[in-house]
């Protein structure tokens, strides 16, 4: 389960696209979340996904 605090959620996505994951398809996938929503939910704290780096920055 993903965090619902969205500065937690930056660090555990980021760390799972750096180190287990390819994607950020992947990573909703396996934890059962939904894209849009964690990207809506990261857009809104001021992040937002950067694929050349594939990060959320």
């Amino acid at each position: 389960m993903l965090p619902k605090d969205p500065f937690m959620l930056l660090s555990v996505i980021n760390m799972k696209l750096r180190d287990s994951n390819d994607s950020l398809d992947d990573i909703c996938s396996a934890e059962g979340a939904g894209k849009d929503e964690v990207i809506k939910r990261l857009k809104d704290a001021g992040f937002e996904y950067v694929p050349e780096i594939n990060q959320f920055r």
